[in-house]
């Protein structure tokens, strides 16, 4: 039986003018640079409008970890709130689903909403049920599934995206297109994942490239925040890849923002899941489909799915984004020492379940240092 759900209720433009009338004490979890710089007003102030009061957890980092999260799960006990608010990047708001679901197990927290405000266009980590929390000790990356991390409001209000500087929009915006890309193939797709998952594809064509130029471009930051969401939609209901298994893995041992890791493996993976080096998968029909979507297709399924592969490369080109693990700045010895381990984790991790071809730890590894050299088909 297969199921698909949206509990998230989306409010697109904004929203937090109507929330903050019905919500008096919250905890509030960003990052340092947000309570620093006052973006957190967004929200304190319409809060303190209506006679609310709030608690800011500021300790939240990239890649959120154990710590922080203990941390966190402490204070919100302590303060008690009658809501949560998440205000930042992916990090944040995994940060925050992870503090939401521990605390839950002491406190009960059911008339305790959530609410997720993303400030960057990429992790659709407002509407997922997942969350990415690292061991830093052990330099891996733990991905959290469960349906009780999804945010019960997620308000999207692209005008929070205008400041982001262009390399983070752009490690962003790959994010998004990888996780429309491993929705569409993932081996739980569906009917209703892929209508999302085709939707952000369609916006991210349209739209990120005019982002990256032009950061004032509303249009297409709210193109790019839509895309996002859709996408988190898709992939929570459908699961990802290897792609993330292994960008999980690269990003926690070479600390290579999680978008990045996820673009510059994106045309290896595509290629050993869609057969191009030998024999054609029934995956690389599903890539034709998406070239098709994109008015990218040709005569011949391994053509649309190689012209598929190359887009990504070249999205990779226009971002001005490192293709290649070693122009990320890892040097040929650390990656030598780390890429087996770093192929072990990939595979024991949750978002390699549902990758559409099973691989093992072996040809993980072959992917590994082809990512790293920069040899496509």
């Amino acid at each position: 039986m297969d199921a698909f759900s949206v509990r998230t209720k989306i409010m697109i433009g904004g929203g937090m003018d109507a929330l903050a009338e019905k919500i008096h004490r919250v905890f509030l979890v960003t990052d340092q640079f947000m309570a620093e710089s006052g973006r957190t007003s967004y929200v304190t102030d319409r809060l303190l409008r209506q006679g609310g009061e709030f608690r800011i957890f500021s300790d939240v980092h990239a890649d959120p970890d154990i710590a922080t999260v203990s941390k966190g799960v402490g204070q919100i006990l302590e303060f008690q709130p009658d809501a949560v608010v998440a205000f930042g990047g992916g990090s944040a708001i995994d940060a925050a689903k992870a503090i939401v679901f521990f605390a839950a197990r002491e406190w009960d927290m059911r008339d305790c909403p959530f609410i997720a405000i993303p400030t960057t266009s990429g992790t659709g980590s407002e509407v997922s049920r997942f969350a990415v929390i690292t061991d830093r000790e052990k330099e891996v990356k733990y991905p959290l599934v469960e349906d009780s991390l999804l945010p019960d409001v997620a308000v999207l209000d692209a005008e929070l995206t205008v400041s982001v500087p262009p390399s983070v929009t752009a490690d962003t915006g790959i994010d998004v297109f990888t996780h429309a890309v491993e929705a569409f193939v993932s081996t739980e797709a569906t009917d209703f994942s892929d209508a999302a998952a085709e939707k952000a594809i369609k916006l991210v064509r349209r739209h990120l490239l005019h982002a990256y130029q032009n950061p004032e471009d509303r249009e297409a930051r709210q193109g790019m925040h839509n895309a996002s969401c859709l996408a988190g939609i898709a992939f929570s209901n459908s699961g990802l890849g290897l792609n993330h298994g292994m960008a999980h893995a690269l990003g926690a041992r070479f600390h290579i923002p999680h978008g990045r890791a996820n673009g510059i493996l994106l045309p290896y993976v595509m290629s050993f899941n869609a057969g191009c080096s030998d024999a054609l998968t029934p995956t690389a029909k599903r890539y034709a489909q998406i070239s098709r979507l994109l008015g990218l297709d040709s005569s011949s399924i391994r053509q649309s799915a190689l012209n598929l592969i190359r887009t990504a490369r070249r999205y990779i080109e226009k971002l001005d984004m490192p293709s290649t693990i070693q122009a990320a700045g890892v040097s040929t010895a650390e990656f030598a020492e780390a890429v087996h381990d770093m192929a072990e984790a990939a595979m024991a991790d949750r978002c390699t379940a549902t990758n559409p071809k099973a691989c093992t730890v072996e040809e993980i590894e072959q992917l590994y240092h082809k990512a790293f050299a920069g040899k496509l088909p």
